[in-house]
């Protein structure tokens, strides 16, 4: 019941009144957060754990790392774009080579939702 955290929101708080019910799906959710974002923080890399700010929410957690995964796209949509307008065939490799290679950047900008026109590879 890992995803438990993910698809639901969370529930009440338990107070004297909650039913047994209630209770166990209180303390389900609480085991399913905790162990989802200990899994996260684990999966992530050392070097951008410190980026990401302290939280006990799973969900905000997964928040967090989308809107860096976003900036990084940005980022990295820029970089591709840059290194595919300047790049030019100096003959150190054969011209087949650097044609594949403009390919695989115009194939990678696709992926991150920028679409080459294939004029542009011309």
């Amino acid at each position: 019941d890992l995803d438990l955290v993910v698809l639901e929101e969370k529930p009440a708080a338990i107070i004297d009144s909650s039913s047994d019910e209630e209770k166990v799906y209180y303390k389900a959710w609480e085991k399913s957060n905790r162990l989802c974002l200990m899994f996260m923080r684990m999966t992530v890399a050392d070097s951008i754990k410190t980026v990401f700010p302290k939280t006990k929410s799973a969900k905000e957690f997964m928040g967090f790392v989308g809107e860096r995964s976003q900036t990084a796209d940005k980022s990295l949509a820029g970089t591709l774009m840059s290194t595919l307008t300047t790049i030019k065939f100096d003959g150190s490799r054969t011209l087949h080579e650097h044609v594949i290679e403009m390919k695989n950047i115009a194939a990678r900008l696709k992926s991150l939702g920028m679409a080459m026109n294939e004029n542009f590879l011309v």
